[in-house]
């Protein structure tokens, strides 16, 4: 006989969120062709799944029958590996259901409804400008079927069936909301991802059997700096971890304070991340007498799950070992700047330019906070600009720096590679922090960004008829060409770029363009436009075979 779900408990809460995963990462590459722009960089899908396994990989290290402990537990691993825009959301949702279960140890019907309207309420206060027919319509209305729904059952199956079932019928009215998901014809990609999770749910309340075995993805690593650091370098050299579980109950213990709490740890070590809820801290820092921090984290409670690691050895065994993080001089410098590019002469120009530490990412593969939060972590300086340089980016760096709270981290909102390039060439380190922000800022204003990709399938948009293969010109992110040919397609973004003049054109070639189209682009510019200077450079990027950028 089946089970009859009127109450859940962190066993039942796991085996969701693993079948909710699993039916994500089943249907991933269905939601990224989802996307609205018909190019080959449609990772909404991918991200959401990273995100999630994120999420499942910590819940699995840690099963908890207690419901709320379960939960937050998830909602720290969501956080940590959240990766773009909707990866963000998805965090916050989970974020919000956490806080919401965190006392009880299983929850209802009504109980179950209110968190998922919580953490609705929690991923609209996450969104600066929250856009209706998005993923956000979807989680709100499918919560609100589940309050309705709470008010007249008290099984938690029939609940989830009718958050479904509301959730579904918003999925595919986001096109009447939003008008340029009615023009391509596709519902919205990030909605569709937390509508199959949500039958991923449903599928463990009906009883039906999934296989929990499946691989996850892997979050992308990023690239370490271990070869240009010394072993006798690291000043602090030891990588402590360890939680501290507060119990207010002990009257001995100190009251916990978080931002005085991170305050006195800094003064024992760096690269240090505290993250902290009612019941749970969580301390990661490298000093060099571990002893020193453990003594002082135990006025406030007992410690468990204590991690102790010794860098100066294992620098000496793997130099270049991609996840160790690096230790920086303890004299802090003043600025430092974390750029994120695809690509190795995109890299190499971001260096070249002054850039501390280019994490990889872009268009098929954005870093997740936690990828942001370790790149900040590894230099030494009292102001950090951070330069996502792709739309999709902008949150989890705005969450990276959210989570080093403390730290002085500007993240500047650089969308396109071309927008991060002005901003590094504006930056002046002799310049004071608020004018060198000020400069960054206005430098997104004097740059257009051109892009040329190819679609991946038939589509019309904004009255352009494109066909699948077709090469596609981007004006700042928007489609404005459509041609087979891609000698074409580039002479006539160039054209449109320079309508109003410029004075730097600048080419970065990417892995798929061709030598002859770029001899040809030149000679181009060159006869149409003399008064105008022309750059090219090896950019190494995937899926744009051609970066353009008019100042």
């Amino acid at each position: 006989m089946r089970k009859r779900f009127i109450k859940l408990d962190g066993s039942d809460f796991y085996q969701m969120i693993a079948s909710g995963a699993q039916k994500l990462q089943e249907n991933m590459e269905y939601v990224n062709g989802l996307n609205v722009f018909p190019v080959p960089d449609g990772d909404t899908g991918t991200n959401m799944n990273l995100t999630f396994a994120s999420g499942l990989e910590e819940l699995s290290s840690k099963k908890s029958l207690h419901i709320g402990q379960a939960a937050e537990t998830l909602a720290k691993g969501l956080l940590l590996g959240a990766r773009g825009n909707s990866g963000v959301i998805l965090s916050q949702l989970f974020r919000g259901f956490a806080k919401a279960v965190h006392d009880f140890e299983e929850i209802n019907a009504p109980q179950f409804a209110v968190a998922l309207q919580q953490g609705v309420e929690m991923a609209y206060k996450a969104v600066i400008k929250p856009v209706e027919g998005t993923i956000l319509t979807v989680a709100k209305e499918a919560a609100k079927g589940a309050l309705t729904s709470s008010r007249r059952v008290d099984n938690i199956e029939q609940v989830m069936q009718d958050t479904l079932l509301q959730g579904s019928q918003a999925l595919a009215r986001t096109p009447e909301l939003l008008p340029i998901l009615k023009k391509v014809g596709v519902v919205d990609a990030g909605g569709q991802g937390l509508i199959y999770i949500y039958e991923g749910f449903m599928e463990v309340l009906l009883g039906v059997k999934a296989d929990f075995n499946s691989p996850i993805i892997a979050p992308m690593p990023i690239k370490s700096a271990q070869a240009h650091l010394a072993t006798d370098s690291i000043e602090h050299g030891y990588c402590t971890e360890f939680l501290v579980k507060l119990d207010p109950k002990q009257p001995q213990k100190t009251l916990f304070q978080e931002s005085l709490f991170r305050q006195d740890l800094a003064q024992f070590g760096d690269s240090l991340l505290v993250v902290a809820d009612d019941e749970l801290v969580k301390v990661h820092i490298h000093a060099e007498y571990p002893g020193q921090v453990m003594d002082y984290a135990m006025k406030y409670g007992e410690l468990i799950k204590i991690k102790i690691e010794n860098m100066r050895e294992q620098h000496s065994h793997i130099l270049m070992s991609e996840f160790n993080e690096v230790q920086v001089s303890a004299v802090l410098k003043e600025y430092g700047i974390v750029a994120i590019g695809a690509g190795e002469g995109i890299s190499a120009i971001f260096s070249s330019l002054g850039a501390d530490i280019v994490l990889a990412g872009g268009q098929t593969m954005n870093p997740s906070t936690e990828d942001i939060v370790q790149a900040i972590q590894q230099i030494a300086a009292k102001t950090i600009y951070v330069l996502p340089n792709n739309s999709n980016i902008i949150l989890a760096a705005q969450q990276a720096k959210e989570l080093l709270e403390g730290q002085q981290i500007i993240v500047i909102p650089t969308k396109t590679i071309p927008q991060g390039m002005a901003a590094m060439i504006a930056f002046n380190y002799d310049k004071p922090q608020l004018a060198n922000t000020d400069g960054m800022l206005a430098a997104l204003n004097h740059v257009q960004s051109g892009q040329i990709t190819y679609a991946v399938r038939d589509t019309e948009m904004d009255q352009i008829s494109i066909k699948k293969a077709d090469f596609l010109g981007m004006l700042d992110n928007q489609i404005i060409i459509a041609n087979a040919d891609l000698l074409i397609t580039c002479q006539e973004l160039i054209t449109r770029m320079l309508m109003n003049q410029g004075e730097i054109l600048t080419i970065l070639t990417g892995q798929d363009a061709l030598e002859d189209v770029t001899h040809a682009l030149q000679a181009f510019i060159k006869a149409n436009y003399p008064e105008v200077d022309i750059e090219v450079h090896s950019g190494g990027q995937p899926v744009y075979s051609y970066i353009i950028s008019v100042e």
